[in-house]
């Protein structure tokens, strides 16, 4: 018997990266997981690698910048499952540039997947929770960069804030519904992003070398190293199930201690 047993559970952004990684450990506690992503291609090959392992899987492709494709998205998980009980708004991108080189292009198009995917995410989800009854989960995905704004990353750290803010707003106002909502908040975790951050890096002549940025941001991480999907896939799995049902409206860390505020 898994922890999520039953329980229909949507991850955007999932074709790689922590999406990929939670959606192959959710599904092994129990879920059925809807791999949502815009690389429908991506989505298809995370999900026949769950239904491989002999878990339930559906690929779909999904703009989270887009509210029909969202819906369409969920939907669809209530079509192949029979309801939804969980939406991880996980899908994110970012930029290494400097301060003064953030472009309202650059603002635009971080914070239409960032802050407002978030919000379409959580309000098409609830509209579905309300419609079922019996309430149900939001999580999304922040980032330590949502607490303390860091050079480089302007644009992102203001989105990652905007999504902790609508993690506290939207728990408040939901809770009467039975609906929580929390965030968690990743710090250096090796994926495929980073590899586009530090290129982004060395092209803005931050840094000189491959790898460097990693490096540098790594540095005085208190365990030791940087992390892996695998690291947030336990937090991932308690916000959940039952077990988390009485913690809302939380931002929670899970950073190998970067921050401890």
């Amino acid at each position: 018997m898994g922890k999520l047993d039953g329980r229909s559970v949507v991850i955007t952004g999932a074709a790689r990266g922590i999406g990929a990684g939670l959606a192959q450990r959710l599904a092994e506690e129990g879920a059925g997981v809807t791999v949502a992503d815009l690389n429908a291609e991506g989505t298809e090959k995370v999900a026949g690698s769950i239904r491989e392992a002999g878990g339930k899987a559906i690929g779909i492709g999904c703009d989270v910048g887009d509210r029909p494709s969202v819906k369409a998205a969920l939907d669809a998980a209530v079509a192949e499952f029979g309801r939804l009980d969980v939406l991880f708004n996980n899908a994110g991108i970012s930029k290494t540039q400097h301060f003064l080189e953030v472009t309202e292009e650059d603002w635009d198009r971080i914070m239409r997947v960032n802050g407002l995917g978030v919000l379409f995410g959580m309000q098409e989800a609830a509209k579905i929770y309300k419609q079922q009854g019996g309430g149900g989960k939001i999580i999304n995905t922040a980032s330590i960069a949502g607490k303390e704004g860091f050079p480089l990353f302007p644009a992102y750290c203001a989105s990652k804030f905007a999504v902790v803010s609508l993690t506290q707003s939207g728990a408040r106002d939901l809770s009467g519904e039975g609906i929580t909502v929390n965030a968690f908040c990743p710090g250096v975790v090796t994926t495929e992003l980073w590899d586009q951050l530090d290129q982004d890096s060395r092209n803005v002549g931050e840094t000189e070398r491959e790898g460097q940025l990693l490096e540098e941001f790594s540095e005085g991480i208190p365990v030791g190293r940087t992390s892996t999907p695998e690291d947030i896939a336990g937090l991932a799995v308690f916000l959940a199930s039952a077990d988390s049902d009485y913690i809302t409206g939380q931002a929670i860390n899970v950073d190998g201690g970067m921050l401890v505020h």
